[in-house]
């Protein structure tokens, strides 16, 4: 899946049976074909450090086309946090009481899922709004969340943090 951040709308999505990345490169090109060139430059592509996102096929793509990559650090869920809501809402909303036998089946039943929560499910952090509205009619949105992940609770490396400079030839 990809996500646009702002309105949460899924822009790109490809079912497949691998994480190859030959498979996951056609749900990027998905959602590129959403968006005019100029705007491509400006975007960042946050993932987790997933085999197919760092694979180098991957990797250039989103370097050919001028887009930022940004990954997590370390493995924590909340690093990736809009990816594993919307991973849990497809699951927990759409799919689990459904089986499929082929992948065929399986890919037409993830087409609805992602039309269904795209235009028909409002989000609260969206003022209420489905992501095709925010992202279609490029509406501005008040927060209505609090952010209760707090970045600093594992400093990795303290003096990264510190303020003052650090002379890093020290005696």
């Amino acid at each position: 899946l990809i996500t646009d951040a702002y309105s949460h709308k899924i822009v790109g999505y490809h079912l497949a049976q691998t994480l190859e990345s030959v498979e996951t490169i056609k749900a990027l090109h998905m959602a590129m074909n959403q968006l005019p060139n100029q705007l491509q430059a400006t975007l960042i592509h946050h993932s987790d450090r997933g085999v197919q996102y760092c694979s180098e096929n991957y990797i250039k793509q989103l370097q050919n086309r001028g887009i930022k990559i940004s990954m997590t650090e370390n493995g924590d869920p909340l690093e990736n946090a809009i990816a594993e809501r919307i991973n849990g809402i497809l699951k927990s909303e759409y799919l689990k009481h459904y089986q499929t036998k082929t992948i065929q089946e399986a890919t037409e039943l993830l087409d609805l899922a992602v039309k269904l929560y795209n235009q028909d499910r409002p989000h609260f952090s969206i003022g209420l709004l489905t992501p095709e509205k925010v992202h279609s009619e490029e509406l501005l949105v008040e927060k209505l969340w609090k952010n209760y992940y707090n970045k600093n609770a594992k400093i990795v490396n303290p003096i990264q943090d510190n303020k003052k400079p650090v002379n890093i030839f020290q005696d």
